[in-house]
Formats: C-alpha cells, structure tokens, sequence
C-alpha cells in the first residue's frame, strides 16, 4: 500500500517463517552436445579453445637460474567481448603456468608431511619471474556461432601454453652438451636446471662457459 513502509528484517522474517525462498538459482544447458562413451562417437564440447606461444629463455650453467626474455602468444578467444580483460586473463594464466611448470614443486618428509605448505616454502611466480616482454595477439575474424556475441571463455586454456617455457628451457639445457633427448621433470626448477646442465658437460666448467 502506498505509504506503508516495512522493515527489511520483518520481510525476511515472514519469508522464513512461511517457507518462501528469496533467492533464485538457474541452470544453463549447451545445446547440441552430447557423447557415446561405447561408440567414442559424438560432440562433448562446444567450442575449442586455441593458442600459441612462443618463448624465449636464458639458463645459467653456473647457477641453473633460467629468465624468461620474450614471449609472444596467439589466442583464440572467438569475437572479444573486451580484449583488454582478454589479454589480461591471458597474462595472468600464462604466468601461473609457468610458476606451476618451473617453479611450485612439492616436497614431503619420511612421514607423509607436506613441507612446502606456506607462501615461504611454495615458490609462486612473482612480478619478477614475469616476461621481460610480454606479446599477445588475440586471433583475428574467428567469431564463434551460437555463443553471446561469437565470444569463448579465456579463463584457463591459455594456461596450457606455458609449456612453450619448458620446452624453451629444454632447448637451453641441450646447447650445454651433445645431442639426445634431455630428460626434465616439472617443475623445471633451478636445481633441476643445474644438474641437468651439469649431466650434460664433463666436468661442468665447459657448460657454465657455454652460457656466457
């Protein structure tokens, strides 16, 4: 009624006690999905998302530090809706990658413990293990059918295209001896970057001088 005012409280009160909910929940069904797990026949997803990356590094042979010089990514992130937060969301998924990849290694005692367990045992990335430069291009005139605005999610797939660093550090640490397959676990991190490089020298003087 007009004038008549209502505490919030007592609104929600009486909801309550008559069992009427305030909230509202949806769901969203994608359309024209669906997989035959017998038959390995059928659409499961959508849309794929696709990216490429390149990376340029530099490893240490004395230290086994790495740093990562150059980057350069292109992302398929169907018609951008907002290529700024885009290429954010990009950067970021990619620096996590490459923390996840070189850096975040976990470690348990004798006893099942797990010892990297705060901020000052764990190695998260930081602003410092970021790219010198940081190139990325969103992929051109590849809007997607049936979505809002021919645009995809850019969440997480660029994640994935920090294996361009790994694969760059492999590349490092095979210049350092002969040829052959350069055995790397992940993460790639220093220590494993120093005796990797040190596994492929004689005496591992000759590989520090090759990183000069």
């Amino acid at each position: 009624m007009p004038g008549v005012s209502v505490a919030f409280e007592s609104v929600v009160e009486r909801a309550y006690m008559r069992q009427v909910s305030l909230s509202a929940t949806g769901f969203y069904r994608t359309p024209g999905i669906g997989y035959d797990r017998a038959k390995g026949r059928g659409k499961p997803f959508y849309y794929f998302a696709y990216g490429a990356a390149v990376a340029e590094v530099e490893v240490d042979g004395y230290s086994g530090m790495k740093r990562v010089v150059r980057v350069d990514i292109l992302h398929d992130v169907g018609e951008s809706l907002n290529p700024g937060v885009d290429r954010g969301q990009i950067e970021g998924a990619f620096v996590q990658g490459m923390g996840w990849l070189t850096g975040e290694e976990l470690k348990w005692d004798a006893n099942g413990k797990l010892l990297t367990h705060s901020a000052s045992t764990y190695q998260i990335p930081t602003i410092g293990d970021a790219p010198e430069q940081l190139n990325v291009e969103l992929l051109p005139n590849a809007p997607q059918d049936g979505v809002i605005h021919g645009s995809k999610a850019v969440g997480e797939p660029p994640f994935m295209l920090a294996f361009s660093v790994r694969e760059a550090i492999r590349d490092a640490i095979r210049a350092f001896g002969p040829g052959g397959v350069v055995e790397l676990p992940s993460p790639v991190t220093h220590e494993v970057i120093f005796h990797a490089v040190r596994s492929r020298t004689r005496d591992g003087e000759s590989g520090a001088q090759a990183a000069q």
